[in-house]
């Protein structure tokens, strides 16, 4: 509550801070300075919600920028539409802009998604030039300049463009706070994982995107107003406008609502210093610094200032932290082992799942059935399949052939969020975490799975974690977890989405002796909670004593199913494991077993 509190005291300091410096500079020069200031830290926060929070990196959002101030001037000199109004159609423009671009274009990801949005600038800048709109004047309203935002006093506009900013800071710092901001942050740590969590990532990414659409149109049509007076399509839909944003976010640091404040304070004033005073010798040096800036940036603070200084400064308040921490303990109610609940109705039914790789057949006519209240142990050498098996049950990927069927009802093809919020949790083989949220934001991503408040998933992460014994690590950032702590953290998630099945994949993988125990508790203490499990497991001696049954997979084929007991001592398991030169090199006449 604390912290919540300071941030919304920080921005009132930041917007208070900008009252003083509006009331107190004197030269025009120095408000034209301030105005830009604003509204270049405004751009960038609005670029910093699709990129910085959801990492989708854009390199057109200058579009939405150029979209309101066309439709605000466009509306003034045709309509004589008074610019409030004008900025309103820009915003609606933009934000249906969005959408349409955002629909085709978040099928692509990482570069592929960046360099796309290159396109849609340059589309606008021709449609422009193709209707005729080369050159529009702002028309001169000067006995009305409240109403046509054409003030005589330099401090009005240094006053509406920290409106702009202070309404901007509140939007993100919304976001940031909502189910909507841990979701975009799990989205760009790691998509898939997030998407295991009950995450709709294009949902998300589209809100997001429609959102930061709307203040760039808005900071768009008073950039025209105060600044510009004749709009071009060089000027707002030009590669200098996402430059200034990219450099204001990449200096000052994406992801947070400081570095785009950070970067434009330092940037702005410094170009716009060197462009006044040098400008005429040196054409181009704005230009010059921003390179130079950004250069210094990637080689000494690669996430930028405010991340690199947060960093420093709790590197030097906490201390230095110990470097070994205690395992966290067995709880006495786990230390016993829990008696095998009797097998119930399938609540998971694969029926001849069959998924090829460019020729390679991983997997071929798989079919079993999880029942309620059961641990089902899947095993096999490398290469079996497993991991593909459970790619294909939680949605990552399509089968050819085949239909997996949850509580009777076929779940085939429905994308991970979707299987999530249906009730089937997923870990992975290598653990996925969010590394820049807490170990208590990265269990939060899995609370929202259905929904509910901040704080409601902010009780069911805590629940969630005291249940794996890691409450005492909640506030710590997961990177400085062990491999156990790491594993059990992702359990926590798994089961903060209430699921009544977990598919945990290899997740007694690197752990000592100790841990295996401890995890293997926390998994009948699951079981025990009512969750039915399914377990991919290399450790067979581990699982053998685990599971209630094994499905074995062998080149993608099921080779045998049935009690452990029997499993393990099945010649068809043993050669698969083994091999037939193991077996008659060590002159093996009888089934050796597994489990030793």
């Amino acid at each position: 509550m604390a912290t919540r509190a300071r941030g919304w005291v920080a921005i009132g300091a930041v917007v208070a801070l900008g009252l003083v410096l509006s009331f107190a500079l004197t030269e025009r020069y120095h408000h034209r300075v301030l105005t830009l200031v604003f509204l270049w830290a405004t751009m960038g926060l609005a670029w910093n919600i699709i990129s910085g929070y959801a990492g989708q990196i854009s390199f057109g959002h200058q579009a939405y920028f150029g979209i309101g101030a066309y439709v605000t001037v466009l509306l003034a000199a045709k309509l004589h539409l008074a610019p409030w109004l004008g900025m309103l159609a820009g915003v609606g423009v933009a934000v249906i802009a969005a959408v349409l671009i955002g629909t085709p274009t978040f099928r692509l990801a990482g570069i592929y998604f960046a360099l796309a949005t290159l396109a849609y600038p340059l589309i606008f800048r021709i449609v422009m030039d193709f209707l005729g709109y080369q050159e529009v004047a702002i028309p001169m309203m000067r006995e009305q300049p409240g109403l046509f935002m054409q003030f005589a006093d330099p401090r009005h506009f240094d006053l509406l463009a920290l409106g702009i900013l202070a309404a901007t800071l509140v939007l993100s710092r919304l976001i940031e706070m909502s189910r909507l901001g841990y979701s975009l942050r799990a989205i760009k740590e790691n998509e898939q994982a997030a998407e295991a969590m009950g995450v709709d990532s294009f949902r998300c990414k589209m809100i997001a995107y429609m959102l930061s659409a709307a203040p760039a149109a808005v900071v768009g049509a008073v950039y025209a107003h105060a600044i510009l007076f004749i709009v071009t399509p060089e000027a707002v839909f030009g590669v200098i406008v996402i430059v200034q944003t990219l450099t204001v976010c990449l200096v000052g640091g994406a992801g947070t609502l400081w570095g785009p404040i950070i970067g434009a304070a330092i940037m702005i004033p410094m170009s716009e210093i060197l462009d006044s005073t040098v400008g005429d010798r040196l054409p181009g040096i704005q230009g010059v610094v921003y390179g130079a800036a950004l250069m210094a940036v990637m080689m000494y603070a690669p996430e930028g200032l405010y991340w690199r200084l947060r960093n420093t400064v709790l590197a030097l308040t906490s201390g230095i932290a110990p470097s070994i921490r205690p395992t966290p303990a067995v709880p006495t109610a786990l230390a016993v082992t829990t008696t095998p609940a009797a097998p119930g109705a399938a609540l998971l039914d694969v029926r001849g799942i069959s998924k090829a790789f460019l020729g390679l057949q991983a997997l071929s006519d798989v079919s079993f059935d999880v029942r309620a209240g059961e641990i089902l142990g899947i095993i096999g050498p490398n290469g079996a399949g497993k991991t593909t098996l459970f790619n294909v049950l939680n949605g990552f990927l399509l089968p050819e052939r085949g239909d997996v069927r949850w509580l009777g009802q076929s779940i085939t093809g429905l994308p991970p969020h979707v299987v999530c919020r249906r009730g089937v949790g997923r870990t992975f083989q290598v653990v996925r975490l969010f590394p820049h949220l807490t170990v208590l934001e990265n269990v939060m991503v899995g609370a929202f799975a259905h929904g509910g408040t901040p704080d409601h998933a902010r009780e069911r992460a805590r629940a969630a974690l005291d249940m794996v014994g890691l409450a005492d690590r909640a506030d710590l950032a997961p990177t400085g977890l062990t491999t156990l702590e790491l594993r059990l953290m992702e359990l926590a998630r798994c089961l903060a989405t209430s699921p009544k099945l977990i598919l945990l994949d290899e997740p007694l993988a690197g752990l000592s002796a100790d841990g295996v125990e401890l995890m293997a508790a926390m998994i009948r203490r699951a079981r025990a909670g009512g969750v039915t499990v399914a377990i991919i497991e290399h450790t067979i001696h581990a699982l053998v004593k685990l599971a209630d049954r094994l499905v074995v997979l062998d080149q993608g084929r099921r080779l045998s199913e049935g009690l452990p007991g029997d499993v393990t001592r099945n010649p068809a398991v043993i050669e698969a494991y083994l091999g037939k030169r193991w077996l008659a090199r060590h002159g093996v006449t009888h089934a050796p077993d597994l489990r030793a």
